[in-house]
């Protein structure tokens, strides 16, 4: 493993910056965290955002503020004003979603000029932001998103998910999970189609955070929820209570490179038309709080599952296409226990590291190391960790580690590399970064 280095540390602005008294002390801190090309194609920039209120309490996905800002910590541009930590990562993704060339800012925004209650979104509408000066290029409040109104256990994750339904030649589509109902919009924010799960109690709702992919090759991305897999029109493929806990899901590469549909409940693998590829069960699995899809080991050139089988614990296992486990390890422990990525920390082609809470693991062998000069973080509330944003910043085709602590007014780059490598010209952004999996 090379060892990792703390390649920057990046000050958020701080007019960006907000104050607020917490169990008796008051905290300086920023936000809830994105990245993209805000200046120009190719820039590597960041945008902090704020809400109404925490989502726990009511308000908290309805963002008021948001503040750009350059990989020097200088700001770009802001809009709105004061606002609060979310308790989740919420409603706000960096894309270029006109395909023009250049990143925009999709979000929900709260409304001023509409009362409602926290958990309505009546006063809420979709905005696309200019990602050069944060000016307002579209905004619409269609009523399948006004009637939305909080209820079950799957409210409080709400996250827009960059998408191609419509085929285009970039993604110019996006989704947006409001509880269990999941909405999907084309670039002029025109309503595509709407879903609506059957499923919403604790433990038998679909997944926290959906996916997005092309399982079936036709160049139309598929939405997984774990209890469901919409076509890219938004047609129901499958529609089925597999098991218990279905956290965290995803669309990617298993089995002799077939794109398949995972679910951490049960460790479920799943094709285009609902059939099981590979279930490790609910004895192995009892609760998949998280899983991670990436060839973990050097000795196996397929794609291996880890999965944090026992809720929001340290356990870990690691499993192959066959359903073999390879492996089981505990992760350090961190606030509430979730967090972990695979990040390709390695040189190009080899097998994948595990982040977890300021610690990079490897699979293979069950041991981690320490995040150099990483600060604790502060235990204020459930987001007192650290979010992990895998992207290759500094030019070595490898993946640096972005990390943030939405307590904390500064984000944090190690790079395996050389601790002065330049930044990268021109910065990519892919699925894992504009679509991150941030705390499922």
């Amino acid at each position: 493993m090379h060892a990792p280095h703390l390649w920057r540390t990046i000050r958020v602005p701080e007019p960006y910056q907000t104050s607020a008294k917490i169990n008796d002390r008051s905290v300086t801190y920023a936000g809830d965290v994105r990245m993209g090309s805000l200046r120009h194609p190719g820039s590597v920039d960041f945008l902090v955002y704020r809400s109404v209120d925490d989502s726990h309490d009511g308000g908290g996905l309805k963002p008021v503020f948001a503040g750009a800002f350059d990989i020097e910590g200088q700001p770009l541009w802001s809009v709105g004003v004061e606002g609060e930590q979310p308790s989740r990562p919420g409603p706000v993704a960096i894309h270029d979603i006109d395909g023009d060339g250049n990143d925009e800012v999709v979000c929900l925004w709260k409304r001023a000029d509409v009362d409602a209650e926290p958990s309505s979104l009546a006063d809420t509408e979709l905005r696309i932001l200019d990602g050069k000066t944060g000016k307002l290029k579209h905004r619409s409040a269609p009523p399948e998103l006004t009637a939305c109104f909080g209820n079950g256990p799957n409210w409080v994750h709400q996250r827009i998910l960059i998408a191609n339904l419509r085929g285009t030649d970039t993604p110019r589509d996006f989704i947006i999970k409001l509880g269990r109902v999941i909405l999907a919009f084309d670039q002029n924010l025109d309503v595509l189609w709407r879903y609506e799960c059957p499923w919403s109690e604790y433990g038998h709702c679909p997944a926290y955070i959906p996916s997005v992919g092309d399982i079936d090759g036709d160049g139309h991305d598929e939405v997984n929820g774990g209890y469901f897999l919409l076509d890219h029109d938004g047609s129901v493929l499958w529609e089925r209570d597999w098991a218990p806990n279905m956290d965290s899901v995803s669309i990617t590469k298993w089995d002799d490179g077939n794109i398949r549909a995972i679910g951490s409940g049960g460790g479920h693998v799943f094709d285009e038309a609902g059939n099981v590829v590979l279930s490790l069960g609910e004895n192995l699995v009892p609760h998949g709080q998280e899983v991670r899809v990436a060839r973990f080991l050097d000795d196996d050139p397929s794609p291996q599952m880890a999965v944090r089988w026992n809720g929001h614990h340290t356990d870990i296992l690691v499993a192959d296409t066959s359903g073999t486990v390879l492996n089981r390890f505990n992760l350090n422990e961190s606030p509430n226990n979730t967090g972990m990525e695979a990040v390709h920390w390695l040189e190009p082609g080899e097998r994948a590291l595990l982040y977890n809470g300021g610690m990079l693991w490897d699979a293979e062998t069950g041991e981690g190391v320490n995040l150099p000069d990483l600060p604790d973080p502060d235990p204020v509330g459930r987001m007192a960790w650290y979010h992990c944003i895998p992207a290759n910043v500094c030019g070595d085709d490898l993946e640096e580690i972005v990390l943030y602590n939405p307590w904390d007014p500064a984000i944090y780059v190690y790079t395996p590399g050389d601790a002065n490598d330049p930044v990268v010209d021109p910065y990519r952004a892919g699925p894992r970064q504009y679509n991150v999996r941030l705390m499922d």
